[in-house]
This record gives structure tokens, C-alpha cells and sequence, in this order.
């Protein structure tokens, strides 16, 4: 192994400590364990306490303090009703309770497709409690593509669905990752959306779909760097190739690849599709 390719590995085996430690956080992903649409009327939820209701804009909440009740942001009881109100796409880690320190469980309110819903999550979930890392193809320094990145003038929305087939999605495209994999003789472009500081994304179907790994992965690259020729170039490293939270959770409303994002081979790199306890 040269050099390189061992700096490489031991920076990839970094990324997956730290992505495995994310992923156990102790309300994150991993301990989703249900997804309700809030009615007009005020009605009891499975697995919270409380009455749960939106007229539209807000979202309402109305629970006795034997309930448990307490708000995330300030731990003060829920002791009649409370309201939020958020945008679509936003989430707000809402009210918890339960456990020795009545926190075991989180809920959060969310708007998806323009109505409230929440998702309790619970620190007791197995998923979480039994998780010991996702599992990964070894890693293939074969598989750090170099790439090209042809920005479009101005993003560029397009309607896509997601892991909730009641939730339709946007695909903000800014431009496409222009590349070539080892062993094929054409040219694949990718559509990618902007994530903070310049970085891109790119989420992608594959051959190992269904089989090997999830429905679909997402890759990001480092912000795109301009060339001695002027080129806007990518490195493309399908080894930090990683699942979206619906791998994980039947509760997600996770964002499909564009169309065009689906390639005609086998990406054996990255994440797996992970073991999950019952």
C-alpha cells in the first residue's frame, strides 16, 4: 500500500468513527419510532401522552402535568396548552418525557408537505440500543473519483419524491459532477445540490440498490476547487458514500435521487444496508 493510499484509509476510518458516533446520538435517527399527521381535532397519539392538534399554522398541545410533559428548550412542565408554528421543512425537538430523568423520550414537531406531524423518538429504541456501527464495504482507493463540476447559472428546483410517498420533495440542483468510473467507457453526470460552505451532495441510485445496500446513498465532495485550466474540479470519494436516515427508520421523509442520478454499475463502496434490531 503506497503512502497515499494509507493516508487516505486512515482518514476514511476517522470519517467512520465519527459517522457511527453521530448516528448514536441518543435521539437521533436511530431511535425514530413513530410518524403521525396531526388532525384538525384534538386527538390522543400513539406512544406520547397528550392531546395533539394544528388548525393549519400552529400546532397544539394541551396535557395535565401528571402527564410528564416538560418542553425541550427549558425543561418547564407542560401544565394546560402550549402552541408552536413552524415553516414547511422545519423541525422543532418539541416536548419530552419519561425515564429517570424525563428525557427518555423526544418529540418532535415537524411540517412536511405543509402539514404538522410528529416523530417520537426514544432513547430506549433497540435500533439505537443495539447498534454497533453500519456495516461498509472495504474501502477502494480505486473508488476516489476525480471529477469535473459544471455549475448552472442559478439553482435549479426539481419535484422529486421521498422515503414518505405522502411527502413530494425539491431537488435544488446547482449544477452537475462530470466524471468517469473505472472500467466503463462512459461518462456519467450527476445532478448536486449546494450544502453549507460550497460543499455539494449527490444522491445516487447504483447497481447495489436493494441488494447489497439501501434504495439509495448520498456522497458529499469538498467545495469545488478551479483548476490551472480554469476547470471547477471535485474529488468524488464513493468510500464516504453514506445512507440516508430512512436506511434506518421506516419515519423518515428522506429525499430520492433526481432522475437522472442513477448509474449503471455497482458502487461496492460506502455504506452497506444496515443490520437493525427488531
Amino acid at each position: 500500500m503506497s503512502t497515499a493510499v494509507a493516508a487516505q484509509l486512515e482518514r476514511w476510518q476517522r470519517f467512520r468513527t465519527n459517522r457511527n458516533k453521530a448516528l448514536a446520538a441518543r435521539h437521533g435517527w436511530l431511535t425514530l419510532t413513530s410518524f403521525q399527521w396531526l388532525e384538525s381535532v384534538p386527538a390522543a397519539v400513539d406512544l406520547a401522552p397528550g392531546l395533539w392538534s394544528t388548525d393549519g399554522t400552529t400546532a397544539v398541545l394541551t396535557a395535565a402535568v401528571q402527564a410528564g410533559l416538560t418542553l425541550v428548550a427549558t425543561g418547564e412542565p407542560v401544565d394546560g396548552t402550549v402552541t408552536a408554528a413552524l415553516a414547511d421543512e422545519e423541525s422543532l425537538m418539541w416536548v419530552q418525557f419519561g425515564g429517570a430523568d424525563g428525557q427518555q423520550v423526544v418529540v418532535e414537531l415537524a411540517v412536511r408537505a405543509d402539514r404538522y406531524a410528529i416523530r417520537t423518538r426514544d432513547s430506549a429504541s433497540p435500533v439505537l440500543t443495539e447498534f454497533d456501527g453500519v456495516p461498509t464495504f472495504d474501502y477502494n482507493p480505486h473508488l476516489v473519483i476525480d471529477a469535473t463540476y459544471e455549475p448552472y447559472p442559478g439553482p435549479v428546483a426539481i419535484p422529486i419524491g421521498t422515503a414518505n410517498p405522502l411527502v413530494d420533495g425539491v431537488h435544488y440542483s446547482v449544477g452537475e459532477v462530470v466524471f468517469r468510473l473505472p472500467g466503463v467507457d462512459h461518462e456519467y453526470r450527476l445532478h448536486a445540490e449546494e450544502e453549507k460552505l460550497g460543499a455539494l451532495t449527490v444522491t445516487f441510485h447504483d447497481g447495489t440498490n436493494g441488494d447489497s445496500t439501501d434504495e439509495w446513498r448520498k456522497v458529499s465532495t469538498p467545495r469545488p476547487r478551479v483548476d490551472a485550466a480554469g476547470n471547477a474540479t471535485v474529488v468524488l470519494d464513493f468510500n464516504r458514500a453514506i445512507n440516508y436516515p430512512s436506511a434506518f427508520t421506516p419515519f423518515g421523509t428522506c429525499p430520492m435521487p433526481v432522475k437522472n442520478n442513477s448509474l449503471d454499475a455497482k458502487i461496492e463502496a460506502g455504506e452497506k444496508q444496515p443490520t437493525l434490531a427488531d
